[in-house]
């Protein structure tokens, strides 16, 4: 039974496999499918499938992957979304378009809903709920949100994964994974931006995603990470009506941080919720390493007394000690105008290539710099200058870790926001304190006597693994069992071409065999006849004459004469 299901789920694979190769070659990227050496299946879809989409000419390509995005359904988009976020692997133009990707799909039907629940709860929707409202408040391509009331009174959202959900994202994951290995083998310097690596950074993206009692455990971790903070507040769980595909939380009323009329009508300080909103969003990531990554304004709801409650926890950024650590360095280096530390800490935790002109790159980093030395630092936007740092560090293929790029984008949102709530809100005024406490507890003696013990025993550890490793590599030696792998890329498609060559040139041989054999038999005169023509040489003449335009018609078509 197993073995039957995996068959079924490699069937739907291959088959959505084609289907992106048709629909990216409908808007045009015929070119990057033969880069990545799918120009045969490119031909037959062509003959398979003839469809134009009107006035294509016209648009840019940026505008054509969104387009072929969105009808390739929520998967892509989700990766569009996710993509508009890595302006390390994206261009400009392609991140201005993936920003406009929106999760266009109808609601399902309030059976399936219920079908749904009854089905990740394990009993009647009754057992769980008094009552459900049939009409969804937000419908999207994963999931839908209803309101509901326990039969204990308490008012909450519930989020219904979307029936099939799971399945079509699998397929979809699978057919990624296929198209980035194409590109690891046959696009030179593509291992720069490790496409098989991007795309499993967004399975484990999307697959938590569609986890939502994890989703539910981050909601109470952020809580715990503010529980002596009076001014967040954070939706409660309800843990027996929550799953893998059902998630049900306290329903909040609040006033959207975007309608600044409704917050002045209810009295609530704008200036005040800007500053506790850029608080407590660097507190997440300074000294929590565990941040919010989808703070745009829908997902910010203001309750009395100016307490900031945030939704959607879908998505979150994680840094660790060490990244935490490389970007107060950053910053710190930045304002210091400290080029050769940039450089330097750059070098030491970016991957980089080794073609890497470490020259030019102080060159823009000190132009990069200049054009904010002359901006008095409450007009400096932290998140916008970030971004900046990204791009330049991009184009000398430096690669930084997905989370950084997150943080750079919440933080214009958050900077954004808190412009528009105060036109005098100043980000580097509140990140100021964050970076000393940093840099002290960087340089404390209780850190250094850490990070000193902590190389030391990492010496220790490889002295005394060096004797072992070397054992094994002579007894290896001895037992002829040594070996060396060599990976060879960019090949596949020369040895494809070899072999197509190779295949014209034995039917040219086998072609002028039957025309000269032909041609003896109908010297002999010999063996039955159609039309005074000896039948054996009439035969190998017709067929060789329609191989023969066969294979003229191939290479015409090929463009390679």
């Amino acid at each position: 039974m197993l073995q039957f299901l995996r068959i079924n789920r490699n069937i739907r694979s291959i088959r959505r496999y084609l289907n992106i190769v048709r629909v990216l070659s409908t808007y045009g990227f015929d070119q990057v499918l033969e880069m990545l050496g799918l120009a045969d299946v490119v031909v037959r879809s062509r003959k398979l499938f003839r469809r134009s989409i009107p006035d294509i000419a016209r648009l840019t390509a940026a505008e054509r992957m969104r387009l072929a995005l969105e009808e390739l359904g929520p998967t892509f988009v989700k990766l569009g979304q996710i993509l508009s976020t890595r302006p390390d692997v994206v261009p400009h133009a392609f991140i201005r378009e993936f920003e406009k990707l929106q999760d266009k799909v109808p609601s399902f039907s309030f059976e399936e809903v219920l079908t749904q629940i009854t089905s990740e709860l394990g009993g009647p929707v009754e057992q769980f709920y008094a009552e459900i409202d049939p009409i969804p408040l937000a419908a999207a391509s994963i999931a839908q949100v209803h309101r509901a009331r326990l039969n204990t009174g308490e008012d909450v959202v519930v989020k219904v994964r979307r029936p099939g959900i799971v399945a079509v994202v699998e397929s979809d994951i699978s057919a990624l994974l296929a198209l980035a290995g194409l590109a690891e083998r046959h696009v030179s310097g593509s291992e720069i931006y490790n496409p098989v690596g991007i795309v499993r950074e967004f399975a484990r993206t999307i697959r938590r995603e569609m986890d939502f009692s994890r989703e539910g455990h981050t909601i109470e971790k952020f809580r715990d990470n503010f529980r002596g903070t009076p001014w967040m507040y954070f939706p409660r769980v309800y843990w027996g009506q929550t799953s893998r595909g059902i998630l049900t939380m306290e329903f909040v009323a609040g006033v959207k941080v975007s309608d600044q009329e409704k917050l002045s009508v209810q009295g609530l300080d704008a200036k005040l919720i800007a500053r506790r909103g850029a608080d407590s969003f660097l507190e997440m990531v300074l000294n929590h390493g565990f941040f919010h990554g989808d703070l745009h304004p829908g997902n910010l709801l203001i309750l009395p007394d100016n307490v900031i409650c945030m939704l959607d926890y879908g998505i979150v950024g994680r840094l660790d000690e060490n990244l935490t650590t490389f970007l107060t360095d950053i910053l710190s280096a930045i304002v210091n105008r400290d080029m050769d530390e940039v450089v330097s800490l750059l070098l030491f935790a970016g991957d980089i290539s080794d073609s890497l002109d470490t020259r030019a790159l102080k060159r823009d980093m000190f132009n990069f710099i200049d054009g904010y030395y002359e901006i008095p630092i409450k007009e400096i936007e932290v998140g916008r200058m970030l971004i900046e740092f990204i791009e330049i560090i991009t184009l000398y293929s430096i690669r930084i870790p997905p989370d950084l790029t997150l943080l750079a984008k919440s933080l214009v949102l958050i900077e954004g926001m808190g412009r528009t709530l105060d036109p005098t809100f100043d980000m580097a005024e509140h990140l100021r304190p964050f970076i000393v406490k940093a840099l002290r507890q960087k340089f404390s003696p209780r850190r250094i006597s850490r990070d000193i013990n902590q190389i030391l025993f990492s010496y220790l550890n490889l002295a005394r693994n060096i004797p072992r490793d070397l054992k094994e590599i002579v007894n290896r030696i001895n037992r002829n069992k040594f070996k060396i792998d060599l990976e060879h890329r960019g090949l596949d498609k020369f040895t494809a071409d070899f072999d197509r060559s190779i295949n014209r040139l034995s039917t040219s041989m086998i072609l002028a065999a039957m025309i000269i054999g032909s041609s003896i038999i109908m010297q002999t005169d010999k063996g039955p006849k159609i039309m005074d023509f000896p039948v054996l040489a009439f035969m190998g003449y017709s067929v060789a004459g329609f191989v023969g335009l066969w294979l003229v018609y191939a290479i015409i078509r090929s463009g390679r004469m």
